[in-house]
């Protein structure tokens, strides 16, 4: 049986690392070509289990080169795009937004014109061949805005971006929404909650509070640490995904979250307890936590209502908060003492 490729785009980052290793293991039926620009956020280091797999293969590139694109659905015959290359972290947009811009907004266009000319004869006709060819487009929650201290999330939340990062996906979100409705592209998008887990960047949140925990360094949270995040965590997101790219409609979009509401604070306060336990010093590691100036532009709360991914396609979160922090520590331990855990 001939396999459909599917071209995952930003494959060796947090996610889109989790994700390749779930979807080969589960189906056998597909060839990934993972296209990765390997920016200082991609590490193929995160793939090496599946670096030698029959239906994988690696190629390294920017979105942004349009005809490279078009020289990888001819050449592979891409069948599907799953969708996770994305510039991602708000305090370097806010220094450098016009690389945002053109990664997260252009190179999704790129994408989105390559797609539609090698799948469709014209508009809301696909060539025979390419019937189910589907283009599942991943983004973050960040697009609604700010959420106070009450309220949810939902699909048919206004999009109030206050980042050049969040406005750079709210833009993307809005091209592939163009494309279903102007041209009949099958598209998909999802908007998650923040991702923990595995393989993360250091320079996010928890990396860095475990990292700079077992150093001895001082840990630093913005403002008074209470700014609200709904946490969810990478395997169930992985899941979350599968799903819709399988089963979603055409033209929707889903939104995905834990269930976890965790100020910054807090988290920190989690991190340091399970150390605590785990790698005990003279004193606390919660007295590493300081409070540093608050990030221009910094997002009080997000809060996801998952009610439509759940009801449609029966999607549960299967990780507790408190299992799954404690799989991630454990990751990360390991990750930077090379110690057993």
């Amino acid at each position: 049986m001939k396999k459909e490729v599917v071209l995952v785009t930003g494959g060796a980052g947090f996610i889109g690392s989790n994700f390749i290793p779930y979807f080969l293991s589960k189906y056998p039926n597909y060839h990934v070509i993972n296209l990765d620009a390997l920016t200082y956020a991609g590490d193929l280091k995160n793939l090496k289990e599946i670096e030698k797999h029959p239906n994988y293969s690696f190629i390294k590139g920017n979105i942004k080169d349009k005809q490279l694109l078009l020289n990888i659905f001819e050449k592979y015959n891409v069948k599907h795009v799953i969708h996770f290359a994305a510039e991602s972290h708000v305090d370097n947009s806010i220094k450098s937004p016009i690389s945002f811009v053109e990664t997260n907004v252009m190179g999704t266009m790129n994408l989105l014109e390559v797609a539609r000319n090698h799948w469709m004869e014209k508009p809301f006709v696909y060539k025979e061949s390419y019937k189910n060819s589907r283009f599942h487009h991943i983004s973050t929650d960040e697009v609604y805005g700010s959420l106070g201290r009450d309220g949810f999330f939902t699909e048919n939340s206004p999009y109030a971006p206050n980042s050049p990062y969040s406005a750079s996906k709210a833009s993307s979100d809005m091209l592939v929404r163009s494309y279903f409705r102007t041209y009949g592209l099958n598209v998909v998008t999802t908007n998650c909650s923040n991702n923990y887990g595995p393989k993360q960047h250091d320079e996010k949140l928890i990396p860095t509070l475990i990292r700079k925990a077992l150093n001895g360094e001082r840990l630093p949270i913005y403002g008074d640490g209470k700014n609200i995040r709904d946490w969810l965590y990478v395997e169930d997101h992985c899941k979350a995904i599968d799903l819709v790219f399988h089963k979603g409609s055409a033209g929707e979009t889903y939104l995905i979250g834990g269930k976890n509401e965790k100020t910054n604070l807090e988290i920190a306060e989690i991190i340091c307890n399970y150390l605590d336990e785990k790698l005990p010093q003279r004193t606390s590691y919660k007295n590493l936590i300081y409070f540093i100036q608050d990030r221009p532009g910094h997002d009080f709360r997000y809060a996801i209502d998952p009610s439509k991914i759940e009801t449609e396609l029966g999607w549960q979160p299967e990780e507790s908060f408190v299992t799954g922090i404690k799989k991630t520590i454990d990751w990360y331990i390991n990750k930077y003492t090379k110690m057993e855990v």
